[in-house]
Order: structure tokens, then sequence, then C-alpha cells
């Protein structure tokens, strides 16, 4: 039976769009004809299955988008799911730029939103990086050699953190900007926190 709950909290988001208002309410309709359920997180309209997220609708200058959750371990028959940055794991998107392409591609958003649900069902789960995957920078390991309770504290963090920290590193292109992000860390660190923790 398809979900017919307007959310209010996505009415207020979609009335307030500047650019990209009849690809969301369309882009809408078609989610809405499935059985996920309407939610609104991280200041976008969500949608999910018993709690959990399956796809969330995203606004950008040049495009608007589907985002799938465990969008990596979908099938891909149309060739058209999107890996944003090379360090995103598990999501991928479908783009859109014009209410028309949204129109003829219709039936396969639906295609996939279906294969989001089957997987979400299936139990299925993106196999993500280990920390050991993620390249250790230079910098960071010149400092945690250099001090021993930095390396000690760094060794007692979470492995999400410690992919946090070594990932916001080694994106930096120059060796100062690096030195730099590793400095700035250090006390967060040692305090055993993550980069966004206050």
């Amino acid at each position: 039976m398809p979900n017919q709950q307007n959310h209010i909290k996505v009415d207020a988001f979609i009335d307030r769009l500047k650019q990209w208002q009849d690809e969301f309410k369309l882009m809408r309709e078609i989610i809405r004809e499935t059985e996920l359920v309407e939610d609104y997180k991280w200041m976008h309209p969500c949608y999910t299955l018993e709690n959990k997220n399956i796809v969330i609708v995203q606004d950008f200058k040049h495009y608007c988008a589907l985002l799938f959750e465990k969008g990596a371990i979908m099938e891909d028959p149309y060739q058209t799911l999107i890996q944003q940055t090379k360090n995103v794991q598990a999501a991928r998107q479908l783009r859109f730029e014009s209410l028309e392409e949204i129109e003829r591609r219709r039936e396969e958003i639906k295609w996939y939103i279906e294969e989001a649900i089957r997987i979400e069902k299936s139990g299925k789960k993106v196999p993500m990086k280990e920390t050991e995957d993620y390249e250790m920078p230079v910098e960071l390991q010149a400092k945690l050699d250099e001090i021993p309770e930095l390396e000690e504290a760094f060794n007692q963090l979470t492995p999400g953190r410690q992919r946090q920290y070594m990932y916001h590193i080694a994106q930096a292109k120059r060796t100062s900007t690096r030195e730099n992000r590793v400095l700035k860390y250090i006390d967060h660190i040692l305090n055993g926190k993550g980069m966004n923790d206050k």
C-alpha cells in the first residue's frame, strides 16, 4: 500500500526551494508510489523502510539527485548510479538536470527505488573499508612517532575516528596543509575526541 501521508517538514522544504521545486515534487510522487515512509532528516526529504534510511532527495546547484544509502551493492542495469567521490563507500546517486529528464527516466527511477527496497529487505550490508585499508598520512605518522602519548591516544580512538583523521589529513594536497591539520587536532586526539567533537 503506497504511503500517502504528507510530512509537514517536507512540504515546507519544497516550498522554500529556489530551484528544483517541480523536480522534487515529481521525485516525491514517484517514491510515494512505493511502500517507503516519508521523513525529514539532515535537512532533506528522506524515505525509510522500518526506520532504515533508503533514499534521500538532494538539491545541488547544477543538478538534483536521489541518494541511495546502500547504492554500492544495488544492481545497476541502466549504468546510471554515480559514486560522488572515490571515498564514498556505500551511497550512490541518480542525478537529474531537468523535470523532463525525471519524467523520461521515471521507469528507471522506480526500478532503482524498488531495488533499494529489495536490498534492505534482504539484510545485505555494504562491506566497509577497515582502518588498515586507509593510508596513514606521513605527517600524522611522524607526529605519532615523535609523541608516544599521542600515538597511544590515537590507538585508543574508535576505528571510525581514526579513519576520519587519516582521511581528512590525507585529503590536503600540500605538505604544509597536512602538517597544519595534524597540529590542529593533537589536543583532540589526546583527549580521545573525534574530529567534530567539542
